[in-house]
């Protein structure tokens, strides 16, 4: 992404280097889990048209891979795998599994290459499925193999990672390591870690597994803290994250792949590969499939980020980078006057400059006192047909 002359943050953040030596320039990837962590969502259903409508939204939008399900689920999962498999994206097509042999034979059934396998290992989640620490070394080891036999490479994924023992933890990586696994996940299963613990977990983790093994990060945002976890995760050295659009997900949802990505990229001066100025479009095509409403002040793609009510803020909008920390052009948004309550002057002669019409000077006060009447009566904006009536009344 170019985005010489359209950030405008802290010059503060220059003063220590994020990233050193040859990682600097290492651009981040995004593992974009939208289709199986995100459908996750309560009350969520895609059919296998929207996933591979999406799949192909995804690999526009330049995710470098994507979980394109979780087939043992169910068969429409199953049908929704293998249409993507097919559709030759770009983007790499990865499944999902258990360390259950069942769920990798249907994966391999389908003829996947790639697959997420994951085993719980923190004391809590081993009790709940009543695993002993021993028994989950065995089945990561033998699943990991399994799928390795029948071609499928594996990022292994320890579920609840972040609350683990980390000597089983380490033993886990280093056993599936050595069973094949090609790639390992740092897993903040339900968003129990603040930054600064992440970033040193994954920092242990690279410590453990050597620098030529690719490193995921996939963490929750319980506590909204996973764009800032998932930028740690980088500064410890992860490679991936794992991300959905929109943050969608179980409970508080996961990291946004969005502000995941503009975070590094405007922030911290990280590359990374993804096309930000779709991610817009494709935000918007997610929530139409899944049929759920985002808050409209959500970062990088709410729907009123670029609009400005406040006519004081109004009063600097010819000056971009004196109200935004970046350009609406880098994510393909709209900027825009809107009118209402809290307009001003300024507001009302950006507005009318918009729309073609001409306000005489001594008309500008009481056209201003009838836009904040209807805001206030209302309870809301104006459309742009109610301000030029109110604009004929006064001025005609």
């Amino acid at each position: 992404m170019n985005t010489d002359g359209k950030v405008w943050v802290s010059s503060l953040n220059n003063r220590a280097a994020f990233r050193s030596g040859d990682a600097a320039a290492k651009p981040v990837r995004f593992y974009d889990t939208t289709l199986r962590d995100g459908e996750q969502t309560v009350g969520v259903v895609l059919t296998p048209k929207q996933k591979l409508e999406l799949a192909r939204a995804l690999d526009d939008l330049g995710v470098s891979r994507i979980e394109a399900g979780f087939p043992r689920v169910a068969p429409d999962d199953a049908e929704a795998f293998a249409a993507i498999a097919r559709a030759g994206l770009r983007a790499e097509v990865w499944g999902f599994a258990r360390a259950v042999r069942g769920d990798i034979e249907e994966l391999a059934r389908l003829g996947a290459r790639a697959a997420v396998v994951e085993i719980p290992c923190s004391p809590i989640k081993l009790q709940a499925y009543g695993i002993t620490a021993g028994d989950s070394l065995l089945r990561a080891a033998e699943a990991v193999r399994l799928a390795r036999q029948n071609g499928i490479r594996v990022a292994f994924f320890p579920v609840d990672g972040t609350r683990a023992n980390l000597e089983h933890l380490r033993s886990l990586y280093l056993t599936v390591l050595e069973a094949g696994a090609d790639e390992i996940v740092v897993v903040d299963t339900i968003g129990a870690c603040t930054p600064e613990a992440v970033e040193y977990l994954v920092s242990q983790v690279r410590e453990w597994v050597g620098k030529d093994v690719p490193l995921h990060f996939h963490g929750h945002d319980d506590f909204g803290l996973a764009t800032a976890c998932a930028v740690a995760a980088v500064r410890g050295g992860a490679d991936w994250i794992q991300a959905t659009v929109n943050g969608m997900g179980e409970r508080a949802g996961n990291a946004d792949i969005a502000e995941v990505a503009m975070a590094l990229t405007c922030l911290y001066n990280v590359p990374v590969q993804l096309r930000l100025e779709r991610i817009r479009e494709v935000s918007a095509r997610v929530r139409a499939a899944s049929g759920y409403q985002m808050e409209p002040w959500k970062p990088v793609v709410g729907d009123t980020l670029f609009l400005r009510e406040s006519g004081a803020v109004a009063s600097q909008f010819h000056i971009p980078e004196a109200i935004e920390p970046f350009s609406a052009d880098l994510v393909s948004a709209h900027r825009g006057i809107v009118l209402g309550k809290k307009s001003g002057l300024d507001s009302i002669a950006i507005k009318a400059n918009e729309l073609g019409l001409t306000i005489p000077e001594e008309k500008k006060a009481p056209v201003l006192a009838a836009v904040k009447k209807r805001g206030i009566e209302k309870r809301g904006l104006l459309t742009d047909d109610e301000f030029r009536e109110i604009v004929a009344h006064h001025c005609s």
